[in-house]
């Protein structure tokens, strides 16, 4: 995994074995998980995470999509 993006206690990060998949962010906070969709901006799937925060997490890609996008295209090739 590598993580690409810290705010607070969110982190955003990729896995390394996802060679098939078009780009996408995964963001763990505490316990709780998802995956966002950077273009158009839309969540994946979410584990315990509550609506509000999925928000914050959404507008946070939104705000860093081109820094997101840089680590996946140097990350995946």
């Amino acid at each position: 995994m590598l993580t690409i993006l810290r705010s607070g206690p969110l982190r955003f990060y990729l896995y390394s074995h996802e060679p098939n998949e078009p780009p996408h962010d995964h963001v763990d906070r505490d316990q709780a998980s998802c995956r966002v969709w950077p273009s158009p901006v839309a969540l994946s799937s979410s584990l315990g995470i509550q609506a509000y925060k999925l928000r914050e997490i959404e507008w946070l890609v939104s705000m860093n999509r081109a820094i997101l996008r840089k680590a996946w295209e140097e990350f995946h090739g």
